[in-house]
């Protein structure tokens, strides 16, 4: 399987999770934990779509965020750059609007959504920036933006075991549960270089977001990062 480096060259992003799709729901589960669950349910309270409202989830994989929205009744596009996880949630989900597309330049027209989100794909995008510019875009105004991304734990004891974690026992782990183990090996070496909190608040302001805040989930593994297209 190729494997993603950290110039996150967009082929070679797209075939890794092509590669992992058939299980990387279930492999997901077991090497947060479970914790993913709880992320996912935060994520989608702090995007608080309405019934009828339009929301771009990015980043969407398989569908699994994209799922309670649409059973709630909110018009949800579920987009990924992978066909292969494409493929995998339109097989269970039929019934969403699964559409490929890349976080740099999105197949959507301006302000077309009333909230845009991404989770833990952020940080797989060659150009962050470009990113949350194009989600900008096609965000009506005074609508919101939520990204769910690992982040820096707080407690910095906790923070030294976290990082022994993902470089020495993640890749093990994801051996015993993925027959594409390089994933995970890219996936600790990604998290270990992005921004923390306030770095990728920074990026989010100067992308033009206005109010941007976030909140730390599981002592700040997984951070929540909202903000709001100026009016």
């Amino acid at each position: 399987m190729p494997r993603a480096t950290l110039d996150k060259d967009p082929r070679a992003v797209a075939a890794m999770f092509d590669a992992v799709a058939r299980r990387y729901d279930v492999t997901n589960d077991v090497i947060s934990l479970g914790q993913d669950r709880y992320w996912r349910r935060a994520t989608l309270a702090a995007v608080g779509a309405q019934r009828g409202e339009q929301v771009l989830d990015l980043a969407a994989g398989t569908g699994t965020s994209s799922e309670p929205l649409a059973d709630a009744g909110v018009r949800v596009v579920p987009c990924d750059l992978s066909f292969g996880m494409l493929e995998v949630g339109k097989r269970r989900r039929p019934d969403l609007g699964f559409v490929a597309g890349d976080a740099t330049a999105l197949p959507f027209a301006d302000e077309s959504f009333d909230a845009v989100t991404i989770s833990f794909g952020l940080r797989n995008v060659v150009d962050t920036a470009g990113a949350l510019a194009e989600l900008l875009r096609v965000t009506r105004p005074g609508g919101r933006l939520v990204v769910c991304e690992f982040s820096r734990p707080t407690w910095a004891p906790f923070r030294t075991v976290y990082t022994e974690y993902l470089m020495r026992a993640l890749p093990p782990v994801a051996r015993a549960v993925s027959k594409e183990p390089d994933a995970y090996v890219y996936l600790a070496e990604s998290i270990r270089e992005w921004p923390d909190q306030q770095g990728l608040g920074q990026l989010i302001k100067a992308a033009g977001w206005g109010q941007v805040a976030f909140r730390n989930l599981s002592g700040g593994i997984v951070a929540l990062h909202r903000g709001v297209r100026p009016s």
